[in-house]
């Protein structure tokens, strides 16, 4: 699975992208970011404040509940503004 992170995520993580092995007990979006948050103070710090973070599967725009697999490109990223 590849993860990309975007704007302050990808500052606080310290990286843009990673490619993880999907762990069997992660199934959705959610489990995936309780899993990346237990991996290290910053993933933690970079993702207390889920409310504000948005999501895409494999370029589609997705709630906490999608489901992913392995293989799938997940995007993490703060929400968009423009004018």
């Amino acid at each position: 699975m590849k993860v990309l992170y975007f704007a302050w995520l990808r500052q606080k993580i310290g990286m843009s992208e990673e490619s993880i092995d999907l762990p069997a007990h992660v199934s959705d979006v959610a489990g995936l970011l309780d899993w990346l948050s237990d991996r290290g103070p910053e993933f933690a710090d970079a993702l207390t404040h889920r409310q504000v973070i948005r999501v895409a599967v494999n370029q589609e725009h997705v709630t906490f509940d999608a489901p992913i697999k392995a293989g799938d490109e997940i995007a993490l990223f703060p929400p968009v503004t423009g004018g």
